[in-house]
């Protein structure tokens, strides 16, 4: 397996749609070479804890509903090339990601983190709903698998904000200034969401180079 680091942030539109392209790559190549580990970005680190009215925020990004549909309409278009039914019209707050990234460490050490990272995604992009809510993120790790008492008492708390801080600012000196960052194998990075076809290219390129090596240990003495 190679080791696919995805530095990213749920409430990033572009990242839901790498993920997509991602999951479409592998299941029409029929291959998964990859041991996928989701790493912290936050879009909005300066957010306050409780987030902001989603109007309030895109009038202070984009300078309003005009600016913001400048940007988001290419999104939009983009996800339905994708697959992906987006309702931007029902998000109200734009929230504080950062329970929401403790959440997804915490279900990489449970072997849950695809399926909290997707319903993230979808409960935050189709369905509007607030992601930095303790409430909303109980309801996400329980459908994921994960066990609720045990979630809700280290949301209480302040298990892993340290390590958490110092994973982003570490992003952030490697020059990640934006998301989706495919970091393969530690060593190659692919800025953005990809196409398919380029996933394609990387999986074959990877499942050739696997099978060269399974090649040279066979005919090894």
């Amino acid at each position: 397996m190679v080791t696919l680091d995805i530095i990213s942030d749920p409430i990033c539109p572009w990242c839901y749609i790498g993920k997509a392209r991602l999951d479409r790559a592998i299941a029409e190549s029929g291959l998964d070479p990859f041991e996928v580990s989701w790493r912290i970005f936050q879009l909005n680190p300066e957010m306050p804890p409780e987030g902001m009215d989603r109007q309030a925020y895109l009038a202070a990004k984009f300078g309003g509903p005009e600016g913001a549909e400048r940007v988001y309409s290419q999104v939009r278009r983009t996800a339905a090339e994708t697959g992906l039914a987006l309702d931007f019209d029902a998000i109200e707050r734009t929230p504080n990601t950062f329970d929401a990234h403790r959440l997804i460490r915490w279900a990489g050490n449970t072997g849950h983190q695809p399926a909290v990272v997707q319903h993230l995604f979808q409960r935050y992009f189709e369905q509007g709903e607030d992601i930095s809510d303790h409430a909303i993120l109980l309801e996400v790790a329980e459908a994921a698998g994960m066990e609720r008492a045990v979630v809700a008492e280290l949301l209480a708390g302040d298990a892993d904000r340290k390590t958490l801080s110092e994973e982003e600012q570490a992003a952030r000196r490697m020059g990640v200034g934006g998301v989706p960052c495919f970091v393969v194998d530690g060593r190659y990075v692919l800025q953005g969401a990809q196409d398919v076809a380029t996933w394609k290219r990387v999986i074959a390129e990877l499942a050739g180079a696997q099978g060269g090596e399974a090649g040279e240990a066979q005919r090894a003495p």
